[in-house]
């Protein structure tokens, strides 16, 4: 199946801006010579005739226009790919859908362009499950072919941890980018409730959809945020975090193996100096999530209303299923379900203050990546968050017994992007000597591509 691929860390993209035209050059051999290795069995992206013709030219146009290092833009060389709900000139637009890509053409996505102006090359579009929902697309795990990736950003999580590309672009509406990147062991980032503009991307319900992003290091991650973001500035951090463990019936829903991970991850966090405090928090769990069900299954009946009426033997079952729950849903319930989004954020925001939390900590999913490929696993570790709109990373902390990644989520408060970032960088510098320390480790077999 391959070699391990080397893991995106911050210097596959330093290098190639500091170096000569060779440095790009050579990168996109590897790469050619990875998907030809790697893709057939992962199947991360969509197929693309003259992919590497395209992006040798795409290359050789950008070591013309930026021929001095010092001059370079942040992500010169960056390998980038894009999920495909994300407008992107050039390419069709399908959103994992049968229907015709002529029917959701329009401009690229805001965040594309910002990426493009700032170096990036697009690798190509990345599987997605149909328009952002459940209907899961042929992507495989790459730690285990056999197990999902994690959807909807299924594509753009597995194809960061098969080294096909440095970052990628994805989309959260319940759990979309935590959730593949705890299960393909990637470092994956959702930003506050409209950090990143969503112009361009094809919507599933706008209250909730969050534009996101994968690397392979919480440094890379941050580098593509400061692109892809509103007005972001740098913070450092000095000290160890004070984190928020949010007790109550949201941990129950974890599976036992996956908790006794977390507990020994927060173990070890404490060890290392981070200040834990325990907090009863959603005691109306179930409550939440039937809110964030009506709020997602209206909106997307909203949005898909034209397309549905045209293309409706074009549907899944299962996203048929959604719009047509969503349409018996009355205006007077949507916006009292909106209403109780925005109450969650405010009751969120001021514990975080009260306690002096920097970031709440739980799993970044019920456990690791289930076997099969007809679902992409349950996003109810994510749900709350997202809701509240909060920003939240996701860091690989180790491995389960059969082989497969588990990961932390870290949450910070509404539009403290950057101060969250810092966090992450201080808990992912201690979460990988704490993974070696713990008596478990990869499965090798003959299912396994990426390292």
């Amino acid at each position: 199946m391959g070699e391990d691929p080397p893991q995106g860390t911050s210097s596959s993209i330093r290098v190639r801006r500091a170096g000569d035209a060779t440095e790009l050059e050579e990168a996109i051999s590897r790469l050619e010579e990875r998907f030809e290795q790697i893709e057939p069995d992962v199947q991360a992206f969509l197929p693309e005739p003259g992919r590497f013709e395209r992006l040798r030219r795409e290359v050789a146009a950008l070591a013309e226009r930026y021929p001095q290092p010092g001059a370079r833009p942040p992500l010169y060389g960056a390998l980038v790919g894009v999920k495909d709900i994300f407008r992107v000139d050039g390419f069709p637009t399908r959103a994992g859908s049968q229907g015709p890509p002529e029917a959701l053409a329009g401009p690229e996505a805001e965040v594309v362009t910002r990426m493009r102006a700032a170096g990036a090359l697009v690798v190509g579009k990345t599987v997605t499950t149909e328009f952002a929902y459940f209907a899961p697309g042929p992507t495989h795990n790459p730690h285990h072919l056999g197990h999902t990736p994690g959807g909807s950003s299924s594509g753009s999580a597995a194809g960061v941890a098969a080294g096909l590309c440095d970052v990628a672009l994805g989309t959260q509406t319940i759990g979309s980018v935590i959730r593949p990147a705890a299960f393909c062991g990637v470092v994956g980032f959702k930003p506050s409730y409209g950090r990143v503009p969503a112009g361009g991307v094809i919507p599933l319900s706008p209250s909730l959809d969050h534009v996101g992003l994968f690397a392979g290091s919480a440094d890379d991650v941050t580098l593509a945020a400061s692109v892809a973001c509103n007005s972001w500035s740098v913070q450092a951090r000095t000290g160890a975090p004070t984190l928020g463990v949010p007790e109550g019936p949201y941990l129950s829903h974890a599976e036992p193996e996956a908790m006794t991970h977390y507990r020994a991850v927060l173990d070890g966090l404490a060890a290392s100096g981070a200040l834990l405090v325990p907090l009863a928090v959603f005691d109306d769990f179930e409550a939440v999530r039937a809110r964030h069900d009506l709020i997602l299954a209206a909106e997307a009946a909203q949005v898909h209303a034209a397309w549905f009426d045209a293309f409706a033997d074009f549907y899944h079952p299962r996203t048929r299923e959604l719009i047509e729950r969503g349409r018996q849903v009355s205006g007077e319930a949507l916006l009292k379900a909106r209403q109780g989004m925005s109450r969650l954020r405010e009751e969120l925001s001021a514990l975080m203050a009260s306690y002096g939390l920097d970031a709440w900590v739980a799993p970044s999913a019920p456990g690791p990546a289930p076997k099969g490929l007809d679902s992409t696993g349950d996003p109810v570790m994510n749900l709350p968050w997202t809701q509240a709109g909060m920003p939240a990373f996701g860091l690989p902390s180790g491995w389960s017994a059969g082989g497969l990644p588990f990961g932390l989520q870290v949450v910070g408060r509404w539009d403290w992007d950057e101060e969250l970032a810092a966090v992450a960088a201080w808990i992912e510098s201690r979460l990988d000597g704490l993974a070696r320390s713990m008596d478990v480790g990869r499965a090798k077999d003959s299912g396994h591509v990426a390292g």
